[in-house]
């Protein structure tokens, strides 16, 4: 078995895929009504992005009554602080919450929160 990718649903896959895109700088591998894959350069997992009616936007940290998170992607870079105004500038959002030191959690603008760490 190969793990080819990771799908998360979005109200609207287009408008998701095109926040990772602004986030990672990967390619559009399938552009198609409600789906959307980037491919990673160089190969790998790609990440993509499926159109779901009935989306409930997650919440971080979840609390008794909230839609849970799922998973998430940690996302490894150089430096820490430009990483994160660059996910800003993109469209994420700084979590509230922060549970350790060298990670920086964000929210990506359908409620998927990834982890930014060196």
């Amino acid at each position: 078995m190969i793990l080819t990718g990771v799908v998360l649903d979005a109200p609207d896959a287009n408008e998701l895929a095109a926040f990772y895109r602004r986030l990672l700088g990967w390619d559009v591998l399938k552009d198609e009504p409600n789906w959307v894959m980037l491919s990673a350069p160089g190969g790998g997992p790609g990440l993509s992005f499926q159109t779901a009616s009935l989306y409930r936007r997650p919440v971080w940290p979840p609390g008794p009554d909230d839609p849970p998170t799922s998973m998430h992607l940690d996302i490894q870079v150089d430096d820490l602080d430009e990483a994160g105004r660059h996910a800003a500038a993109a469209g994420a959002t700084l979590a509230d919450y922060q549970p350790q030191d060298g990670v920086r959690v964000y929210i990506d603008p359908d409620g998927h929160p990834f982890c930014l760490y060196i």
